[in-house]
């Protein structure tokens, strides 16, 4: 999303190919329409999106005449909206992944891409999903996150005797975000905060910012150290000391008693640093708009890199990466494969398409037709000066969880913990046995 140069996640997006059972649907190819011309069937995963899409596609039959259909799956419902789509005559001209492991359920339905005007336009061409040399989807939106913070309170804690840092550039390893964090916690009467960090809430709508995004770290850190590029059997868990250290800190230093968490949602999150309630809210670039809509000013937002203890943190960047990979049916007729191909080059090279990917849609994405566009959202600008800074942005390694069911054990594990009704023993046998237990069911 960010980077003329995005290197961030090639490990985890080239893989090789597995075996693997894939689904017994055959799904019924669809036939061109009348005119000869083919049409389009957009599945859509994202339903911000939806109103942005349904107009995207009119405007493309009337340039065109070229019937295109869009249906979004309500949140949370995309693979089995999916299986149930692509079994049918009309199937899916267009389908979404959200990397190597969704990628593997969805094998056997996959073109090549190569030939296709969203591959031919990315800056990196690393960031596609391939497998083996066919390009298998392409990455449509790049996001990034971290920790968001307030400047304006982070300037009036720096302002106070004692604080810990001069500029916010002197977080950049965890000892020092703790040290400042520490010491916010303690002086919040004074800031008029409730807590250094935003709850770490445990609803559904909250909870993936812990048992995916910040379960990211110890992953990105231990496959760093292995060099794993593809979706491993066994994990061995090294980070997990320092995964501890930072979820502790959220905890200790927050703007919510634990015993509150499992009620606390997305939107208390968003409601408490809007408010002023707090400094940190780990969150990525997707949080502007919802930040904007809560009376947030663009100049009163950064976003610094996760910290944790790791070893060489100092050069750490932010984490980029996608989790948005278009494919196209390849049981899809020649007539609609190429009107869907012909369509996604309109979306991604037209003035029409681009203002509505990156204005109306609010995505950054990875090709070099949106050179110019210049993103309003304040995290966006952030993440891309983090790029251009010269550290190594964190992959995107949480796509090679082995399941949704892995990241639920390890969610009610750290809310266990964090309630004080669990040990963090069982945050590690959630995460290193039961990483091995789901790899070995869904091969």
């Amino acid at each position: 999303m960010m980077n003329r140069t995005i290197k961030a996640a090639v490990g985890m997006i080239a893989i090789a190919a597995m075996s693997v059972g894939t689904l017994a649907a055959c799904g019924g190819s669809n036939s061109g329409s009348d005119n000869g011309k083919g049409k389009v069937y957009y599945l859509n995963f994202k339903p911000e999106s939806n109103d942005a899409w349904q107009k995207l596609a009119k405007e493309y039959t009337k340039e065109t005449g070229v019937e295109v259909k869009v249906q979004t799956a309500a949140s949370g419902t995309y693979e089995q909206t999916l299986k149930s789509e692509i079994a049918k005559s009309e199937a899916p001209t267009l389908f979404q992944v959200n990397g190597p492991v969704g990628y593997q359920n969805w094998k056997s339905y996959t073109d090549d891409m190569k030939d296709t005007e969203p591959y031919k336009q990315l800056i990196d061409k690393n960031v596609a999903l391939k497998d083996g040399d066919k390009v298998v989807g392409v990455p449509y939106a790049m996001e990034t996150y971290g920790l968001i913070y307030n400047k304006d309170l982070l300037a009036k804690y720096i302002a106070t005797d004692g604080a810990k840092i001069k500029d916010v550039k002197d977080i950049d390893n965890f000892d020092t975000l703790k040290a400042v964090a520490d010491d916010i916690q303690a002086k919040k009467d004074q800031l008029g905060v409730k807590g250094a960090f935003t709850s770490a809430g445990f609803d559904s709508s909250s909870d993936w910012r812990f048992k995916t995004h910040l379960a990211n770290l110890p992953l990105y850190y231990e496959f760093k150290d292995g060099n794993i590029t593809k979706q491993p059997a066994t994990i061995k868990g090294t980070y997990l000391p320092e995964y501890k250290n930072i979820f502790d800190l959220y905890l200790k230093d927050s703007t919510t008693e634990p015993t509150q968490l499992s009620s606390k949602t997305g939107d208390d999150a968003t409601s408490e640093f809007s408010l002023g309630q707090a400094v940190f809210y780990q969150n990525g670039t997707w949080a502007w708009t919802d930040l904007q809509k809560n009376g947030m000013k663009a100049d009163s937002l950064g976003m610094i890199p996760i910290y944790i203890g790791a070893k060489g943190e100092e050069n750490q960047g932010l984490a980029t990466g996608s989790e948005n990979y278009w494919c196209i049916n390849s049981k899809s007729s020649d007539a609609d494969k190429k009107a869907t191909k012909d369509f996604l080059k309109w979306v991604i090279t037209s003035k029409t398409g681009i203002k509505s990917l990156s204005s109306v849609m609010g995505f950054t994405t990875p090709f070099k037709s949106f050179s110019d566009v210049k993103s309003d959202n304040p995290l966006t600008q952030a993440a891309v000066e983090d790029q251009n800074s010269g550290k190594t942005a964190v992959s995107w390694n949480f796509t090679m969880m082995p399941s949704e069911e892995w990241k639920n054990q390890l969610g009610s594990a750290l809310l266990e913990y964090a309630q004080g009704t669990g040990d963090w023993d069982a945050v590690k046998t959630a995460f290193v046995d039961g990483w091995k237990t789901e790899y070995e069911a869904a091969h």
